[in-house]
C-alpha cells in the first residue's frame, strides 16, 4: 500500500529527484508552516467576516479592549502593539470610527497627540468576536492531541524566541 504524500512531500520528491545534490529537508518543516498558515489565516477570516470586521480591525479592536479601563490607546502604540504602519492604523481607525466601533479624541497629556477609544458598541462587538474566535482556533486546535499541541506550541515558542529575542553582542 502506498502512502498517502501530502503536497509538500510531493514538491520534496520532485526537487530530490531533479536536484538530488541539495537537501530539501527543510521544505518538510517550513513549507507545511507556509502552507498551514494559509488555511489558519482562512479559517480566522471567517469569524472576522461575520462580525464585519477584517483582520486589520479585529486586530485594533482586541488592542484595546485588553488594554483594560478606559479601553484606549494613541495612535502609535495602537501601530506598534498591532505591527503596522501608521499610515495602515489611521486607515483602519478612520473605517472602525466611522462604524462607530471607536472614538478619537486629543490626548490630555500630549496637547499634539490623540487618543483612539472603544466606544459601547466596539466593546461589544470584540467581546462577542473574540469569544467566537478562541472557540474556532480551539476547533483548530483540537486537530491535535493536547499532548501534540502542548508539544508543538513548546516548539513554536523556542522557535519564535530565536526571531524575537534581542541577540546581545
Amino acid at each position: 500500500m502506498t502512502e498517502h504524500l501530502d503536497h509538500v512531500a510531493r514538491i520534496q520528491q520532485a526537487w530530490a529527484r531533479e536536484r538530488p545534490d541539495l537537501d530539501v529537508s527543510p521544505q518538510g518543516v517550513i513549507g507545511r508552516l507556509h502552507r498551514l498558515a494559509g488555511h489558519l489565516t482562512e479559517q480566522l477570516h471567517v469569524v472576522y467576516r461575520r462580525y464585519g470586521l477584517g483582520e486589520g480591525e479585529f486586530d485594533v479592536l482586541a488592542t484595546l479592549r485588553r488594554a483594560g479601563e478606559p479601553f484606549e490607546r494613541a495612535p502609535g502604540e495602537l501601530a506598534a502593539f498591532t505591527m503596522v504602519t501608521t499610515g495602515a492604523m489611521t486607515k483602519r481607525i478612520d473605517r472602525l470610527e466611522r462604524d462607530g466601533l471607536v472614538t478619537r479624541r486629543p490626548s490630555t497629556s500630549d496637547g499634539r497627540g490623540r487618543v483612539v477609544a472603544l466606544t459601547e458598541a466596539g466593546r461589544d462587538l470584540i467581546d462577542q468576536a473574540f469569544a467566537e474566535h478562541m472557540r474556532n482556533e480551539r476547533r483548530l486546535l483540537d486537530l491535535l492531541s493536547p499532548d501534540e499541541a502542548a508539544q508543538l506550541e513548546s516548539l513554536l515558542a523556542t522557535w519564535l524566541a530565536g526571531f524575537e529575542t534581542p541577540r546581545r553582542s
